[in-house]
């Protein structure tokens, strides 16, 4: 469960640059990575619960997730493409630039401002955090946990409800707890690091994290 979690930048890159760019708190972010985690979990667990109900052998079964996989790897990519588009308008309307005004007075004065509103902002910021956590979560529901269906498989073909209970129980355990670590670690770290003028560019960059982490999982199967 910890190596699948670490191995897998979709477990814990995409909450980090999220929660970095739409300003969550962190127990909001914590928070939807253990949702994100245990619904990627279980997803596995019924499926692998009706394949044995079925009769499906393991290599059925590790086609099916192969093509969950693909889903879920073209949903990041998908999502990451379209908010690194929003984020790029985003960027752009926050661009500072200088008005110069002349007064009857004949006094010049310049002032610097950007065409992104406050109140604007405030309702888009609203929109993206209703949205996006249901959007991720969406995404790991559809994303396999192929490490989880042998190991389940096993003991559930040896009719032992408890082992299937405590293998489910210790991989999911250690799986969330691993993303949560990678996710409080990187995301402190994140968060301390003075992005100044780039801030602006805070959510194209988490698109583009979460596009990236769609493309490992498809060309490297991670």
């Amino acid at each position: 469960g910890c190596a699948h979690a670490l191995l897998g930048p979709d477990h814990y890159l995409p909450f980090v640059m999220m929660g970095r760019a739409g300003n969550w708190t962190l127990s909001r972010t914590l928070s939807l990575t253990a949702l994100c985690g245990l619904g990627h979990i279980f997803s596995s667990v019924l499926l692998g619960g009706l394949g044995i109900g079925l009769g499906l052998a393991v290599t059925q079964m590790e086609t099916i997730e192969a093509a969950r996989g693909v889903v879920a790897a073209w949903g990041l990519i998908a999502f990451g493409l379209v908010y690194f588009a929003w984020g790029i308008r985003h960027a752009a309307k926050k661009r500072p630039h200088t008005h110069w005004h002349k007064h009857p007075d004949g006094v010049v004065h310049n002032h610097t401002h950007t065409h992104a509103r406050e109140h604007a902002h405030a309702h888009e910021s609203a929109s993206g955090a209703k949205l996006t956590p249901w959007i991720l979560f969406t995404i790991f529901v559809f994303g396999p946990c192929e490490a989880l269906i042998p190991l389940v498989m096993y003991p559930a073909a040896k009719s032992s409800v408890i082992g299937v209970l405590a293998v489910t129980g210790v991989f999911a355990v250690a799986t969330v707890i691993t993303m949560l670590g990678a996710v409080l670690v990187l995301g402190w770290t994140t968060n301390r690091l003075p992005l100044g003028k780039w801030e602006r560019y805070s959510h194209a960059a988490a698109g583009a994290v979460v596009c990236l982490s769609g493309v490992a999982i498809q060309a490297l199967g991670l």
